[in-house]
């Protein structure tokens, strides 16, 4: 008797024990072991489970954002440092390189291959207007806004022509330079809201009228419509949006509209709305 007490006291001390030592467990049947070792095991499965339950209940999932690499092209190095540092504040847009002049600035697009490219108009050798020539015709998918003092109505209309999507003063702030920057991206275009008036009466000045009213009356309702929303700068899902179509739709009424005016991209079918007066509608 004294014995089977002693085996009952030893067997109830291991069995309050989480973790028996060897000496102990010499002791217990291998009924007990088993029936231990499957506790163990069911306990860690259940914490197992637990913890990835935990996990992705409480870590948020991550979307990654879209980045727009962004070329500056100024000769001055105190502008293009607060540009750069203006900008990699921003979540989506990131500085890729800058250019001190237009040979550089063309250097480095063929290397980097930007998205963006901020301009200055004037700089030494050869200047932002040439240089945005040059981009339109190598690399027609990057958008070039010119950055300058200049409010020279004609100067504008030279950077429209040769290809800029965006004409901003450098008096402008850094939030409208960061919405040209995403405009542009997307495909829409961007004046200086101050010089759009002067623009639109120079375009009208200049208009050819034989040539071009016949342009004109080749234009359906909806591609005139159309124009209008790209003179408003819209990209082609917000005109999509906007009309309740397909972006390919869209895309389609912009080809035919081309050929109809004998132009090759959306500046100039822009430029074309605002010399004509194709202005959107105030809602």
């Amino acid at each position: 008797m004294p014995r089977n007490g002693l085996s009952n006291r030893q067997n109830s001390k291991v069995a309050i024990h989480p973790r028996p030592s060897m000496s102990t467990l010499v002791g217990l049947s291998s009924e007990t072991l088993v029936t231990d070792e499957m506790s163990d095991a069911l306990q860690a499965l259940g914490t197992m489970g637990t913890s990835r339950e935990e996990t992705s209940d409480t870590e948020p999932v991550q979307q990654k954002t879209a980045v727009i690499n962004v070329l500056l092209v100024d000769d001055h190095a105190l502008m293009r440092e607060g540009l750069k540092q203006l900008l990699e504040l921003e979540q989506d847009l990131h500085v890729v390189g800058e250019a001190v002049d237009g040979f550089d600035a063309l250097d480095k697009i063929r290397t980097l291959r930007p998205d963006v490219v901020l301009m200055d108009i004037r700089m030494p050798m050869v200047d932002g207007i040439a240089v945005t020539r040059q981009i339109a015709h190598e690399f027609p998918s990057i958008a070039v806004i010119i950055l300058t003092m200049s409010r020279e109505h004609q100067r504008v209309l030279q950077a429209m022509r040769n290809g800029a999507r965006g004409y901003l003063l450098k008096s402008a702030s850094s939030q409208e330079v960061m919405q040209a920057i995403r405009t542009v991206h997307q495909g829409g275009m961007l004046i200086e809201p101050g010089l759009t008036g002067a623009i639109v009466h120079e375009f009208r000045r200049l208009s050819d009228s034989t040539a071009t009213r016949q342009h004109i009356n080749s234009l359906s309702e909806k591609d005139i419509e159309i124009l209008r929303y790209v003179a408003a700068g819209m990209s082609n899902k917000e005109i999509a949006e906007k009309l309740a179509y397909s972006e390919k739709t869209v895309k389609n009424y912009l080809s035919l509209i081309f050929q109809k005016l004998g132009i090759r991209d959306r500046t100039q079918a822009a430029i074309f709305a605002l010399r004509h007066g194709f202005l959107p509608d105030e809602e």
